[in-house]
């Protein structure tokens, strides 16, 4: 099982005011689990359903593989109905497809795609699935480079990454005008393959806050938040060698994993300066794939025998912990404000299957 089933920081995966009191906490009870597998998932070894965001109604965003390679969007109702989508001129060869990074709650879906050529466009889904195909001016337009949208808020703004013609990386925000502001952490190298990147699916703030990572000139990664006014604070939690950022909460509580010295790697979480890493209870490696935004992170972690488990931890600090029932390894991608999760499992074959806690 790789290290990040999902794709909650597109820059990761490429390289490698709301008040507080206005959310509750919610925390599953019924702990009733249903499976399911979109029609046309390939069932070999990478291939499958792997869903990654679920919202407030119960609806999930998600993709999946099918049995050529080729990936593939899907929205799943709250009834259980499931709607896929192609972006029109995406590539259909092994390893090209359809890849969507985010809903919100009028159920517009941003994501990316790669043309024949392998160059890589953002699109926008609107509810009604009709697609529009974006790049960033500054993007490069060579096999490999593009723009890669990451995020969407309730207010229609997008957030993403694009890859200029050398090969840098650099953070986006596009408004609902159109309107493009590219920017780049302060300290992010200027080399191929460094640069700025936003996470993915949980990245954007409703107040125009961005998470992401940055890789510096000495090819370290390391955690960013830039606020709404475009201020940049660098995350690293202590014993940090490479820090991963995947999202942040409505009230700027970033979240996301980072490896130590040693190759083990934790969960943190920081809030106004203050980072604190966290291991899921008998864990050997902790890792996170999304925050959601009441503060609730979900994620996997490795057991002593490297199976996988799901877990969620809440802002205080507890953990919920489940597997799938016969499953290899299973993590959990997102948790609701109803507290429904959504996530993958994995088969004998590692084929990936979806699931939802409800």
């Amino acid at each position: 099982m790789r290290h990040r089933m999902f794709v909650p920081s597109v820059f990761a995966t490429l390289l490698l005011v709301v008040a507080a009191s206005s959310f509750t906490e919610a925390r599953p009870s019924a702990h009733h689990l249903v499976k399911f597998d979109v029609s046309g998932s390939g069932t070999g070894s990478g291939q499958g359903t792997s869903p990654f965001q679920i919202l407030s109604d119960g609806t999930i965003l998600g993709n999946y593989i099918d049995s050529g390679n080729v990936t593939h969007g899907f929205l799943r109702s709250p009834n259980g109905t499931i709607a896929t989508f192609d972006a029109p001129g995406a590539g259909t060869g092994s390893g090209q497809g359809t890849f969507p990074a985010a809903v919100n709650s009028n159920l517009t879906v941003v994501g990316y795609y790669p043309d024949p050529s392998g160059v890589y466009h953002s699109f926008i889904r609107s509810p009604g699935g009709t697609f529009t195909k974006f790049d960033d001016p500054s993007a490069g337009t060579g096999a490999g480079k593009g723009t890669f949208a990451s995020d969407i808020n309730t207010n229609g703004l997008i957030a993403g990454t694009y890859s200029d013609s050398s090969g840098v990386w650099h953070g986006f925000l596009l408004s609902t005008g159109g309107r493009f502001l590219n920017f780049d952490d302060p300290s992010a190298g200027t080399g191929p393959g460094q640069g700025t990147g936003v996470s993915g699916t949980s990245g954007l703030t409703d107040t125009g806050a961005v998470a992401g990572s940055y890789t510096d000139s000495g090819n370290v990664v390391h955690g960013f938040l830039r606020s709404p006014a475009g201020t940049f604070s660098t995350i690293d939690p202590l014993g940090s060698v490479q820090t991963d950022v995947i999202g942040l909460s409505a009230i700027e509580t970033v979240s996301g994993y980072y490896f130590d010295s040693t190759g083990s790697f934790h969960g943190f979480t920081s809030i106004n300066g203050v980072t604190t890493s966290f291991d899921a209870p008998n864990s050997l490696d902790t890792t996170a794939n999304n925050i959601n935004p009441q503060g609730t992170t979900a994620g996997y972690y490795f057991d002593s025998s490297k199976l996988a488990h799901a877990y969620l931890r809440f802002t205080g600090g507890t953990f919920f912990e489940f597997s799938v029932p016969g499953a290899a390894d299973t993590s959990a991608a997102f948790s609701n404000s109803s507290g429904q999760i959504t996530g993958v499992y994995f088969d004998s074959n590692n084929a990936s299957h979806g699931f939802v806690v409800e």
